[in-house]
């Protein structure tokens, strides 16, 4: 089979090759991949700015395939079915918080770059029907990071109001569509001007540019302060962020893109008595709840686009440029 397989070699990072389908162990399902989405995780592999590469490993996390094969025959009700992948490995018996041994597909174990994916039949669920096979493979990373960090951690209801920091990347924007499902008022930031139109076509309240001088203050003057604010970059925009919030407002943050604050306003923290909380992906059953709510409200991933699986460093070319609104999504023939 065909396979994006990480190199060690700085003239070719990652290339298409020919390796074995996988061979099944105990507990495993054979999946021919329909579709496979990229997540800024496999361009940060691809750069080697992730910890404990793998070289040889097979890239990719998302994927949406139909089942061909199970190792166990309490598995077999799988045969033939078309699932997506939940890419959250070994999560551990606490729902609240992953397991030492905890990990992604796609690196170090072998992921949906490929034919062929390997995995604990555990990890699979259904496809919801009204999502075609490219936007159900834009859903697992990105859907599950959003999920648990606006439903589990920003305990989001109706009526509340939430900022969503970033509204360019594919996290971000499904943190923005659970929200609105869940009936806030959502806002969000942005440094382009054209992804905050997109925003607000998808149906976000409204949004400001972070590039222009005191965005704080007009997003506060625009919206009102936030009962609970989504934040992937951290950094020294962080005081601004808790600025906006109630009292006993929740900052959840899932990423820190620009890096550690050189301040941190520990004072307005406990006077406002604001919680932050870090989040990560979630567990099996987080993602079937996300499952559950994107099926009721028949929530649909925003793709970018959708190309072959042999124009996926394309893709990755794409992504780096960050130029996409939306997902990218490979097909295999």
């Amino acid at each position: 089979m065909q396979a994006l397989i990480l190199h060690d070699s700085p003239e070719e990072r990652v290339c298409i090759d020919d390796v074995p389908k996988p061979t099944l162990q105990t507990g495993d399902a054979l999946i021919r991949l329909q579709a496979a989405a990229l997540n800024h995780r496999d361009e940060w592999i691809r750069k080697g700015q992730y910890g404990k590469l793998r070289y040889g490993a097979i890239l990719g996390s998302d994927g949406c395939g139909i089942v061909e094969q199970v190792a166990s025959e309490s598995d077999e009700h799988w045969l033939g079915k078309e699932v997506i992948i939940n890419p959250s490995l070994a999560w551990g018996a606490n729902p609240r918080v992953q397991d030492r041994a905890y990990h992604i597909l796609g690196m170090p174990s072998n992921g949906t770059f490929a034919e062929y994916c390997a995995v604990l039949a555990e990890n699979l669920h259904l496809k919801p029907q009204h999502l075609s096979s490219a936007e159900a493979a834009a859903l697992p990373l990105a859907g599950l990071t959003a999920f648990r960090a606006v439903t589990t951690h920003g305990e989001v209801s109706e009526g509340q109001n939430v900022l969503v920091t970033g509204i360019g990347g594919g996290v971000a924007q499904f943190a923005a569509q659970f929200a609105l499902a869940l009936g806030a008022r959502v806002y969000c930031t942005s440094g382009d001007e054209a992804k905050l139109q997109r925003a607000r076509e998808m149906g976000v309240h409204g949004g400001v540019n972070y590039k222009t001088q005191n965005w704080h203050k007009n997003l506060l003057a625009e919206a009102g302060e936030f009962d609970v604010v989504i934040d992937s970059a951290a950094g020294d925009s962080i005081d601004a962020l808790l600025g906006l919030l109630v009292f006993g407002g929740k900052y959840v943050f899932y990423g820190a893109t620009n890096g550690r604050p050189s301040t941190l306003n520990v004072q307005m923290i406990f006077w406002k008595q604001l919680r932050l909380q870090g989040s990560t992906m979630g567990n099996n059953s987080e993602f079937a709840e996300m499952l559950r709510l994107v099926d009721a409200k028949k929530i649909t991933p925003i793709v970018d686009s959708v190309r072959s699986f042999t124009d996926i460093t394309g893709a990755l070319d794409a992504m780096a440029r960050g130029e996409q609104f939306g997902k990218l999504v490979v097909t295999f023939p």
